[in-house]
């Protein structure tokens, strides 16, 4: 038997497995119709475990896990199918549009001249009222406890990756996004105005910002301190009586506290950009919004991750990122956080989102945004 005959037979095969399979999708569409008219759920007990267990009994040893994970995905494509038919006609809650513009108090970390507060001017303006915290959390709790409309928290950053922080904070709390807003981060060397740049031994800043320009400290010569940012390391050196210590931090930042700019681009690489999270107690949704983020636990089970995403893919839903954290406090083997393309308002997406988290130990809707850059 040469190849094209082979390939010839396989294409047979093929057409067969094809019509089959659209066969049991209209079964499943009479399975969905039943469960629909008697309130029945889309996973029923132990019947998926019974077909795998059939499937591998009935397999060769070499094939069997092969075999199961073939059946797995037509079973999960059968349960998307039916979590649409079943959502069809569910009516959703529109949420609240975000308005920015009616922000009476804004919360951020940091100081005046700190990147967030230039984000929260990106984003709301310049007259708006501005409370600045010393910690993460501290802006979460202002937040939670309504003395704040919204709160800005650094995500990411175009250099150095995620901020551990503002993920475990997403994870623990309650609270929605409402907006990304990006920044440009310009990183300056600073040190007091007296001070000969040749005899400083320190240089003070946030974590992230001092790996920003990790490069730079080392060519310097220079013991990295972490301090709680930016901002209020520039105020510290400042203040301070001992001209042997630097900071990192903006140009803007360097002049305001009448700092001597030693070195006006510090970081390693250029651009450098940080994203910000807006967020909110309460549930809101910009008019523009077209990104959906969600947090999932994920079992270490051969395929876990697989089978969700499969979800996606069946759905017609582009992922747009994947970021895999172990979060303190939490007894679960992983937690992913997933940001795809997609709008609340769409009934789609929403009976989407409903059909994800059916069966997980644990999930939690972040929020539906936009991004301002």
């Amino acid at each position: 038997m040469d190849l094209n005959e082979l390939r010839s037979r396989i294409n047979s095969i093929d057409d067969q497995m094809l019509s089959l399979f659209l066969q049991r999708m209209e079964l499943c569409k009479n399975v969905a119709a039943y469960k629909k008219k008697n309130d029945l759920p889309i996973i029923q007990g132990g019947r998926e475990q019974e077909i795998i267990d059939r499937v591998r009994a009935n397999s060769p040893e070499d094939l069997a896990d092969a075999s199961a994970l073939f059946f797995t995905e037509i079973m999960d494509i059968s349960k998307c199918l039916q979590s649409e038919l079943l959502t069809k006609d569910k009516l959703y809650e529109r949420p609240k549009t975000f308005e920015p513009e009616k922000a009476e108090v804004i919360a951020c970390q940091g100081s005046t001249g700190a990147y967030s507060e230039s984000a929260c001017i990106k984003l709301f303006g310049e007259n708006k009222p501005i409370r600045f915290m010393t910690g993460f959390k501290d802006v979460v709790g202002l937040v939670e406890s309504g003395r704040a409309d919204f709160g800005l928290l650094p995500l990411e950053n175009s250099t150095v990756g995620s901020i551990e922080e503002t993920y475990n904070l997403m994870a623990s709390h309650d609270f929605f996004i409402n907006s990304i807003v990006r920044v440009e981060i310009t990183h300056c060397f600073a040190v007091k105005q007296n001070a000969d740049p040749d005899k400083v031994t320190k240089v003070y800043s946030k974590k992230e910002a001092l790996a920003q320009c990790s490069n730079y400290i080392r060519a310097r010569g220079l013991e990295a301190m972490e301090y709680y940012n930016t901002a209020l390391a520039a105020e510290m050196v400042k203040n301070s009586t001992d001209d042997t210590i630097g900071c990192i931090c903006s140009i803007r930042c360097a002049e305001m506290n009448g700092l001597k700019i030693v070195e006006p681009r510090a970081a390693d690489a250029y651009p450098n950009f940080t994203r910000f999270i807006c967020f909110s107690k309460h549930f809101s949704v910009p008019a523009d919004a077209n990104t959906v983020s969600v947090a999932i636990s994920v079992p270490h089970t051969p395929g876990g991750l697989y089978r969700i995403l499969t979800k996606f893919a069946v759905n017609g839903l582009n992922l747009k990122k994947i970021v895999n954290k172990p979060v303190a406090g939490k007894d679960f083997e992983a937690i992913i956080f997933l940001d795809f393309d997609g709008a609340y308002t769409n009934q789609k997406v929403a009976a989407f989102l409903d059909d994800l988290k059916t069966g997980m130990s644990y999930f939690k809707f972040l929020g539906n945004f936009s991004e301002m850059v």
